[in-house]
């Protein structure tokens, strides 16, 4: 199923994000990424799979393998030994969510240039 959006759409891989674009996919997948990857066609017409996530100015593909989002959960330390985010590093990251978006609703942390490969 496609994705329809108006949104400058990003690909990139996962270690390139902002440090808090990373935190809100945790928050978003907080019990890993592996079975919410989907499978989409690059400008070279290979197959590729990604994890979708979603801000009010972007729509993100981060590119990883099935094995890639299970070692990153692995390596992760805010996940536990069950690769579910540990709920102080949840409470944490939700927090400064909040604090970000007092300050401003329409910020978005991750103002790089769209990698489409």
């Amino acid at each position: 199923m496609a994705v329809v959006t108006s949104k400058p759409r990003v690909v990139k891989d996962y270690e390139k994000l902002d440090g808090a674009i990373q935190e809100q996919i945790k928050l978003e997948y907080p019990y890993g990424f592996e079975d919410h990857l989907v499978s989409f066609t690059n400008r070279e017409g290979k197959r590729v799979s990604a994890l979708p996530f979603e801000t009010p100015e972007k729509y993100y593909l981060v590119r990883m393998t099935i094995s890639e989002a299970q070692q990153l959960i692995e390596d992760d330390e805010d996940y536990d030994d069950e690769g579910n985010l540990r709920e102080e590093v949840k409470s944490e990251y939700e927090e400064k969510r909040e604090e970000e978006d007092e300050r401003d609703p329409y910020r978005d942390s991750d103002e790089e240039e769209a990698d489409q490969d």
